[in-house]
């Protein structure tokens, strides 16, 4: 049997299994709020569920592919972002306990008005639109090259696949089976490590001194992430919607460990990268390790992928099914809710046919998002609905400033890769937060 009937298999099966076992939603508050014989998730169930559902198949494959060009310094610089489940979960918690409000719509409403809520939604739309390819792309590479037919049957079968399962049950079924594909995920990545380690001339020395603690060698990123850990968690309602299903005690803590555990997660399998740098490999790392130890492990990391990639879909899924039947009012039903579904996976997988690239869907997303910031980590202060606006869109033209490189090399001030992202941002989060405040300072 070769090696793409049994990823064909993986897919398949595992795909089968969880459709069989996943919940099936008979009222709109399973579908849309998770909620199991009267009672939401605690706080194991939670932690699991949040850190499954952002340690995706494009995530791992940067952990690693970082590992590979940084060192363990660039898993570390990926990590960043997990600082993103202790801002949420902290602000959040507030946010219900001394605020009362039960979503981030309402309290967008609430504050700014229905117009900043509605363009509040389309940011969000794209994020999630984002999520769809920027991991079906991942999947399909395991299959072929990129523009070949197996790259292509994998993206398109392995999409309907969990589109089937997450229409079955909604957020329901995408909480269910995170808790299945989180323990599966944590087997899988001590399998592999055991198999990384076992080799004699490789050890966590060589881990630890792999990379060099520079801003050109990885700290562009890492400062970057940690700055976009600020805004980036509000604009993903993959997150934010699990931070509204269960008590705020239970929230908090379930965020807080989140961020811990799954930076960790992370930075473990860029060690992937890291053995891959000291064997001189090319490429994608995971894949090239993979085929070195074999077809068992290959299939190890293939599955990985599979896990990953399939919790981040079918919770993209359920989040844009939310967004619209719930959020935005369109219509709270099933029909309506499953048709969402199946309206984001046909939209979000055109893109994969044009060829885009799997790491600008979260740099270039986080960088636009900036301007989300200060309305969140500054929640509480009464300020003018226009700088909602005067926020929002400047962390807007700030991605878009990224996106076509116009920044002024007179602007940055470190060299190396991610120079440019880290200056962007830097210079973007500074106005997002002076013009938030502006109107209120003329306004006194």
């Amino acid at each position: 049997m070769s090696i793409i009937n049994w990823q064909w298999t993986l897919i398949i099966v595992s795909s089968l299994i969880l459709f069989f076992l996943s919940p099936l939603a008979k009222t709109t508050d399973q579908f849309f709020k998770a909620v199991h014989k009267r009672k939401a998730p605690n706080t194991m169930v939670l932690t699991g569920s949040l850190i499954i559902s952002w340690i995706f198949a494009k995530s791992i494959t940067n952990a690693a592919n970082l590992g590979l060009d940084f060192g363990i310094v660039g898993g570390v610089a990926y990590a960043g972002y997990y600082l993103s489940f202790a801002v949420a979960g902290l602000l959040i918690y507030k946010m219900r306990t001394i605020g009362g409000f039960e979503s981030i719509h309402q309290f967008l409403t609430t504050k700014f008005g229905k117009g900043a809520m509605a363009l509040f939604s389309i940011l969000i739309a794209i994020r999630l639109f984002n999520e769809v390819w920027s991991n079906t792309m991942v999947i399909g590479s395991y299959f072929g090259d990129i523009g070949s037919s197996n790259y292509y049957w994998a993206i398109i079968v392995f999409t309907l696949l969990t589109l089937a399962y997450a229409i079955k049950g909604g957020l329901s079924s995408s909480i269910f089976t995170d808790v299945i594909q989180m323990v599966l995920f944590s087997i899988l990545l001590i399998v592999i490590l055991w198999q990384v380690f076992s080799i004699e001339n490789f050890t966590v020395n060589d881990v630890v001194s792999s990379g060099t603690w520079s801003f050109e060698l990885g700290l562009n990123l890492f400062f970057a992430a940690i700055i976009q850990s600020f805004s980036y968690p509000f604009h993903d309602p993959v997150l934010t919607d699990r931070a509204f299903i269960s008590s705020p005690k239970v929230t908090r803590k379930s965020f807080l460990w989140a961020s811990f555990l799954g930076a960790i997660c992370i930075v473990l399998f860029s060690i992937i990268g890291v053995y891959a740098q000291t064997q001189g490999f090319k490429g994608q790392a995971a894949v090239e390790v993979g085929k070195a130890f074999g077809i068992v492990i290959l299939l190890v990391i293939n599955f990985i992928m599979i896990t990953s990639a399939a919790s981040t879909l079918d919770s993209t899924f359920s989040s844009f099914s939310k967004l619209l039947s719930v959020d935005l009012g369109m219509a709270k039903d099933l029909t309506f809710g499953r048709a969402s579904m199946a309206a984001i996976a046909i939209l979000g997988t055109l893109p994969v046919f044009l060829e885009a690239e799997i790491l600008s869907a979260t740099t270039i997303s986080g960088t636009m998002v900036i301007g989300l910031t200060p309305l969140f980590l500054f929640w509480n202060i009464k300020v003018p609905k226009i700088s909602f606006y005067l926020s929002v869109i400047t962390g807007l033209a700030f991605g878009f400033i990224l996106v076509f490189e116009m920044l002024p090399e007179t602007l940055i001030f470190t060299t190396g890769k991610y120079a440019s992202l880290l200056w962007v941002n830097i210079w973007g989060i500074l106005s997002c937060n002076i013009l938030y405040f502006i109107p209120k300072w003329i306004k006194r």
